[in-house]
Parts: C-alpha cells; structure tokens; sequence
C-alpha cells in the first residue's frame, strides 16, 4: 500500500499543482501551450526512442496482448455508441461519447505512471500500445463521425489521412525510430546517449505537470447525467474489461496485465475533447469529462497498483 502511495502521491502530486499553476495564472496560456508543445514534440519521443532503441524486443509481435486490449477497448466503444443513441444522442455525439468511454490520458499521464509503477522492464507492452492507441482511437472514432455527417466521401481517404497524421506525429515518429535503431543493433554515441536521457528525465515530470494546467482551463458544465454514466464506464468498466480480457481470455503474463489496466484506468484524453471542438457537439461536456475523469482514476489507479503491482 506504501508503494502505491509512494507512485500516486508525486504524480497526481504534479497534476494538482499543475492546475493550480494554470487556474491561478500562476503560468501564462502560452507558457502552459510551450510546455505541452515541448513535451509532446521532443521530451517524450526523445524518450521513448532512447528507451525502444536499447530494451530487449520480442522475437515476435505479442498479438494477444494488441488483441486483449483492443477487444475490449474497441468492443466498448460499440456498446456505447450503440448507448449514446439510446440516451438520444445523434450519431456524432454517440461518436465522442463513445471516443470519452476508451480514450485513454495515455501520453501525459499513462506513461509516467506505468515507468514510475513497473520500471524500465514494462518499456515493450508500454509502447505497443502507445504506437497504436491514437492511430486505432482517431481512426474509428472519425469513421463514425463523419458517417454520422453522411460524408461517405470523405471515408475512402481516411486510411491515408491516418497514416499522414501518424507520420507527423513525433511520438510515432520516436518509437520507430527506436525500433530500427534497436533492430539494427546501433549503439548510440555516448554524447548523444546522455542528451536522451536529461530530455528523458523532463518528459515525464514535465507531462504531468502539462496535464494539470492544460485541464484548469475547462470549466466544469454539461449534462451531469451523461458525464457521469461516461466517467463510469472509462475509469470503472473500461479497466475491468481489459483486464477480463487479458486474464480470463488470453491468459497473459503478470507484467503485461498490468500495464494494460494501468493504461484503461487512465482518465479520459485530452484529444477527446479536441474532436468535441472539430465536430462541435457536446464540448462542455468534454471538457468536463475530461477533468472529472482525472479526479476519479486517483483512487482507481491506486487500487489498480495495489491489486496487480504491488
């Protein structure tokens, strides 16, 4: 229990004084937009490129484990669009509710908090899902949405569309390049190797603190019925369901198991309110989840870490 404490307190630590800084002004708009800018383009794929470049890779592509948690995330993201509509959404807000529901806070805090929780050892199951999470997530979530618009035109370029904002993406753009940096066996100079590391070191105190002030800027409204039945299912059956699906279906290592709850557990993403914004609809609603969201996984993610680190 100490050492679950000893991992939530500092980062959540960092959180709330990262929205005190933001909702006090004690940090400019800009200065909060540089720090986040700063972490997402250069710390953290800096980071996790060192990290990839020199972590011992699978002999193959552990498919369960991509498996295990896509089932479930995606399978609940049907659930819920199929429940927004039910609640009398339109097929657009049914989209994002569903997008709020699975979309996981993986980059600012999903990062740190398995790095901080499982060490250097949990670096693979880490980036698998890093690699893949934004791609999978903007992708049927736009599918859906611009359905919803009847804009069936505009479905025939997604897959370029998707694969363009991956290649832009610096994080995607790290972990490959760790990839064929470590596939290729080429040791990094030592200059450049402990440039890496001090840029590894600010990534994730830095993310942590972004998150808090990023989210001082959203103002808590909306319809509470529909904020809480969505800040249910992403910090409560979100994780349950991966983990149901790792253990009880495919039969996963102890290690990857964790790092795949403790990345459900995560509250919902800052991006799900950006597509709210893109498509217009439900965005104070958003806004909110994604505040209240972080607020509720403390508790969740501390029982995670007593339950399957600890």
């Amino acid at each position: 229990m100490n050492v679950a404490i000893d991992i939530i307190l500092p980062v959540f630590g960092l959180v709330l004084i990262g929205y005190l800084s933001g909702r006090f002004r004690w940090i400019a708009d800009a200065g909060v937009e540089g720090l986040a800018s700063f972490v997402f383009s250069i710390a953290i794929p800096v980071m996790l490129f060192r990290s990839i470049a020199i972590v011992d890779l699978p002999s193959e592509i552990p498919w369960g484990y991509v498996l295990a948690y896509y089932t479930a995330s995606l399978g609940l993201f049907g659930i819920c669009l199929i429940g927004g509509r039910l609640i009398q959404m339109n097929a657009i807000e049914s989209s994002i509710f569903a997008m709020s529901s699975v979309y996981s806070n993986i980059v600012l805090l999903g990062i740190p908090l398995v790095l901080a929780s499982l060490g250097d050892a949990a670096t693979v199951p880490l980036f698998i899902i890093v690699s893949t999470h934004a791609a999978i997530m903007f992708f049927i979530t736009t599918f859906f949405a611009e359905s919803g618009k009847g804009n069936v035109e505009k479905l025939y370029h997604l897959p370029m569309q998707t694969l363009k904002v991956l290649l832009k993406n610096p994080i995607f753009v790290g972990i490959v390049l760790g990839v064929m940096t470590n596939l290729a066996s080429i040791e990094l100079p030592a200059a450049l190797d402990k440039t890496a590391a001090y840029l590894g070191k600010a990534a994730l105190p830095c993310a942590v603190f972004s998150i808090g002030a990023t989210i001082s800027r959203y103002k808590i409204s909306g319809d509470i019925l529909k904020i809480a039945i969505t800040i249910a299912v992403k910090n409560l059956i979100h994780p349950i369901l991966v983990w149901v699906a790792c253990t009880q279906i495919f039969g996963l290592e102890p290690m990857w198991v964790a790092v795949a709850v403790i990345l459900a557990s995560c509250p919902s993403g800052i991006n799900v309110y950006l597509f709210a914004n893109r498509y217009q609809v439900i965005v104070p609603s958003t806004a909110t989840i994604v505040v209240l969201s972080t607020v509720v996984s403390v508790p969740v993610i501390s029982l995670v870490l007593v339950l399957l680190v600890v």
